[in-house]
């Protein structure tokens, strides 16, 4: 296998699971930033106001998601063209008239 062949297949099984500070809550997302589990390691659950519960959650989840997209980027970045890094694609924060203009391609950009 090649090089990028064995960086998704090493991806393809690859987890990122962050648990709570406080141990309440776990979650575990798969390479493509989907949550394939939830946990909760104690019914303090269920003393917790839904607003916070709902914030340790979204907290949780967030920061698994971030941790895997920072071990994606990685893994891939080797592959990546100079003009474009592997972050700055997988965030969607890749200007596609800054791209053609790296590229050395004339654009028409309308936000000039």
């Amino acid at each position: 296998m090649g090089l990028l062949a064995d960086a998704s297949a090493n991806l393809e099984a690859a987890t990122e699971e962050v648990v709570a500070k406080n141990r309440l809550v776990g979650a575990k997302v798969n390479a493509t930033g989907e949550l394939v589990e939830l946990k909760f390691h104690t019914q303090a659950y269920r003393d917790m106001a839904p607003t916070e519960l709902a914030a340790a959650i979204t907290e949780v989840v967030n920061k698994a998601r971030s941790q895997m997209a920072e071990r994606v980027s990685k893994a891939y970045s080797p592959f990546m063209p100079d003009v474009a890094s592997a972050e700055e694609i997988m965030s969607g924060d890749l200007d596609p008239f800054k791209l053609l203009d790296r590229l050395g391609i004339p654009s028409e950009n309308p936000r000039h």
